[in-house]
């Protein structure tokens, strides 16, 4: 996993062991164990690592008016009961929620205004709720609806 993986050597003395993943995959996945040793103690610990992504079709960039499929998936285990995408515009503005049983949520025609902060939220029959979030950008035009500029001969436009 090298060089992904790191120990935070600073603050062993301290007695914080943690591994740190960076960028984490999704064969990453499984048990990991944790033992220090010292003087004639043995001390460990088990950690399950699950891990959850957020796929985009066609990958970015996306472009303005094309057909877009969000796909939010995880390695839990149960059942998948619910999944609820959340777009959270520029602050003051009214969010949008989507819910329904599949990971995928289709735009069929995205536009500048799905721009911004998605969340998908994973809801499991164990009651297990998982989520991730991430920012969708798109290339489209995001100006005024009349794209005519005025400019004076002889100025730079």
């Amino acid at each position: 996993m090298k060089p992904r993986v790191s120990l935070q050597d600073s603050t062993l003395r301290n007695g914080n062991f943690s591994l740190r993943i960076d960028p984490i995959r999704s064969e990453d996945v499984g048990l990991y164990e944790a033992q220090v040793k010292y003087k004639t103690e043995v001390h460990s610990c088990h950690v399950e690592l699950g891990v959850i992504t957020v796929t985009l079709s066609p990958p970015s960039p996306v472009i303005e008016n094309e057909q877009l499929l969000m796909s939010c998936n995880s390695s839990h285990r149960a059942s998948l009961v619910e999944t609820c995408w959340f777009h959270d515009k520029h602050p003051g503005l009214t969010s949008r929620t989507f819910c329904f049983l599949s990971g995928a949520l289709s735009v069929f025609h995205p536009t500048m205004s799905d721009v911004g902060s998605w969340r998908c939220r994973l809801r499991y029959a164990d009651e297990e709720i998982i989520s991730a979030t991430f920012n969708l950008q798109i290339l489209g035009f995001d100006g005024p609806t009349n794209p005519v500029v005025y400019a004076a001969a002889g100025s730079a436009a």
